[in-house]
């Protein structure tokens, strides 16, 4: 086989939307390289020029973590989709659709079930593709089924955020979800339940003030984007130059505002060295 038949495709053919990307060159948004697709999935996703983590779609992130890419996922309550009937340029139920028919997923949060290091562990993550990962009703019920799933079995939870904050098609009930997800690790922490919070490009908004933050461990990926308000929004408000990376995960981590910095490829290897000091004490 030479490089005409491996990047080359001999016949064009109808492709879904989920092919094209799994087919195309894909330009790093950092140093604009184009990477190979091929060689993106070998490395994570992981930029191979200049080390950028791009972002991943939830399924590539379980595999990433759980043992032998086994796992369930587990089953999550039914909510109103559209309490508020919000309609913006769209009806709100119209934009779920089309955000369920793209991505595949029901919304912005999954929550699975699996060993991590021949340890049994609740994972939930969310989807930044969906809809930027913001957090209404669905994401604030699935923490919570999460939380409650790991309490029940005695097994660490581990929250994986990647997203905008919260859903404003959602009003004052997405909001809301803030109080009951830190609700819900609080219930987690006095039943000595470990929670290790994972924070991925981008944490921002409602979760990352929430449940995001209150890990017993909080975890970032290399260069993430973590806080509140964008850096845009804050240099408009304040009128001034933010440092340089600000808001960046290694400027967190120097200002004492998560625990570790670590780049995608040993993630799990570092997740599970916490895990085990964790559990250590847990008893079933």
């Amino acid at each position: 086989m030479n490089w005409l038949t491996e990047i080359v495709r001999p016949k064009i053919k109808k492709t879904t939307p989920k092919e094209v990307a799994d087919n195309l060159w894909v330009r790093c948004p950092n140093c604009n390289q184009m990477l190979f697709s091929k060689e993106l999935k070998e490395s994570n996703y992981v930029c191979t020029a200049c080390g950028h983590h791009l972002r991943l779609y939830v399924d590539n992130r379980f595999r990433l973590l759980f043992d032998n890419k086994k796992y369930t996922i587990i089953d999550l309550p039914q909510i109103n989709d559209d309490p508020l009937k919000f309609k913006d340029l769209q009806k709100y139920s119209d934009r779920l659709k089309a955000n369920r028919k793209t991505t595949g997923c029901q919304d912005a949060i999954q929550v699975a079930r699996g060993k991590i290091g021949g340890m049994n562990s609740v994972v939930a993550a969310l989807d930044f593709s969906f809809m930027g990962g913001s957090m209404g009703i669905a994401v604030g019920e699935g923490i919570v089924t999460a939380a409650h799933l790991a309490i029940k079995s005695r097994e660490p939870l581990i929250a994986i955020s990647a997203s905008g904050g919260a859903r404003m098609q959602e009003g004052m009930l997405s909001l809301m979800q803030m109080a009951r997800t830190t609700a819900a690790v609080n219930e987690l922490k006095e039943a000595g339940i470990p929670f290790i919070s994972i924070l991925t490009d981008p944490t921002t908004g409602g979760v990352s003030a929430s449940f995001a933050m209150l890990g017993d461990v909080n975890i970032a990926e290399k260069g993430c984007l973590i806080g509140f308000a964008g850096p845009r929004v804050i240099e408009q408000t304040i009128h001034e130059k933010l440092p340089e990376g600000f808001q960046r995960a290694e400027y967190l981590l120097e200002h004492g505002m998560v625990d570790m910095v670590v780049e995608r490829s040993k993630m799990k290897e570092e997740l599970v060295k916490v895990l085990k000091v964790l559990t250590a004490h847990i008893k079933k």
